[in-house]
């Protein structure tokens, strides 16, 4: 089954290798060399580290990597006068990293890098790779990346409400009603989930989803949906669509700019709670709206991680950054195990107790009715009499 690719990485992936098969313009050739080797064994799955996940990258860390690696033999040869990346020493990339984060170096458009934390670890791999390689040929590179900082900022985003998620399915276009709140209920990635969902992986009467296993970014699952099954039943009867159509056959970048301008006419030019204004809400910030949830509502963190498709407990912090949550405590939690188990005891002997009581009860209600059995055939005797 064919998946949707909407950022085309996989074509651009395919482009950069046929533009460059006679080296990599604008850096040395050695340069153009070694990260042409780099990248030939991130596709196919060589040399990886015994830390990473086995197999070849996906096409859009390849193009992530290709775009980084460039960067770095640029800027090397700029800073340093290096035209091989490898003999770069330590200090130099303490340095050239440092810079980075405090704005000395910084974009062409002069504002300082915000995605520090993939700039070192994408570098960071490509050192332990160049290590792995050498190893194989009896040579020890020394790790000029152990102490680089991989800490970043986080990137703000748009926090809502259930409430304000309300509002805003309630204001826009139909066609957006049903979407709005598909986000919201499944906490789907998307594009790249969403993109590839089906009229027919829809089950259980527009209750639940299935996310397939080859459209998700980690594993697929089945997930229950409990505030937008009416509003699909109506968005796939009056759009008429079949099953084997897609369920929302969008253009991210549309979307996002009608989010931007429907958040804005509902939400007008405030701030939300998460660091980031409504009239920049896009589709992505309803995955972490999602977690903030669900967070209150699912007992199990296992559950929850399974309906969001992460396999890691941090994500559910990294999401929600507890906004929404409260004190849950009730005096029933203030009970220690021990007193507990007394309370549990005492309450199970009353309970014994009325048992017992309502036997007895029984018993003497059925005597009472034994004797005026009695009383009543003796009356009739007498009056006989």
């Amino acid at each position: 089954m064919v998946k949707i690719d909407p950022y085309k990485h996989e074509e651009r992936w395919n482009r950069w290798k046929a533009n460059t098969a006679n080296g990599i313009p604008d850096i040395s050739k050695k340069n153009s060399e070694i990260i042409k080797q780099y990248l030939h064994d991130m596709e196919h799955g060589l040399n990886v580290s015994a830390k990473s996940v086995k197999g070849g990258q996906n096409y859009i860390r390849l193009n992530s990597l290709t775009e980084k690696m460039v960067y770095y033999a640029k800027r090397f040869d700029e800073v340093y006068g290096l035209d091989d990346i490898t003999k770069i020493t330590e200090e130099q990339v303490m340095l050239f990293f440092s810079k980075m984060r405090k704005g000395e170096i910084c974009r062409q458009d002069g504002k300082p890098y915000l995605s520090m934390p993939s700039f070192v670890k994408i570098f960071k791999a490509f050192w332990h790779w160049w290590q792995i390689v050498n190893r194989k040929k009896d040579m020890d590179i020394q790790d000029v990346t152990v102490d680089l900082d991989s800490r970043g900022t986080k990137p703000k985003w748009v926090y809502l409400t259930e409430e304000q998620v309300k509002r805003l399915s309630d204001s826009a276009k139909p066609h957006y009603k049903a979407l709005i709140m598909f986000l919201y209920d499944t906490g789907i990635r998307s594009p790249t989930e969403l993109i590839n969902v089906k009229v027919g992986d829809l089950h259980n009467n527009y209750k639940e989803v299935n996310i397939r296993d080859e459209v998700s970014k980690t594993f697929g699952r089945r997930i229950k949906l409990m505030l937008c099954s009416d509003l699909l039943r109506k968005h796939v009867e009056y759009n008429q669509l079949k099953p084997t159509d897609y369920l929302f056959p969008i253009k991210p970048q549309t979307v996002n700019k009608y989010f931007n301008r429907l958040a804005e006419r509902v939400f007008g030019d405030d701030m939300s709670e998460a660091g980031q204004k409504y009239k920049q809400l896009t589709m992505y910030d309803f995955r972490h709206c999602s977690c903030c949830y669900w967070l209150t509502r699912y007992k199990s963190e296992s559950a929850l991680k399974y309906r969001f498709g992460w396999k890691k407990s941090d994500k559910i912090h990294y999401y929600s950054e507890l906004l929404g949550m409260k004190d849950t405590i009730s005096e029933e939690d203030m009970f220690v195990d021990t007193t507990k188990t007394e309370l549990e005891q005492q309450l199970s002997y009353t309970e014994k107790k009325l048992e017992i009581s309502n036997d007895k009860i029984k018993v003497l209600e059925a005597q009472m009715k034994m004797i005026m059995v009695k009383v009543n055939e003796m009356e009739v005797g007498y009056d006989r009499a």
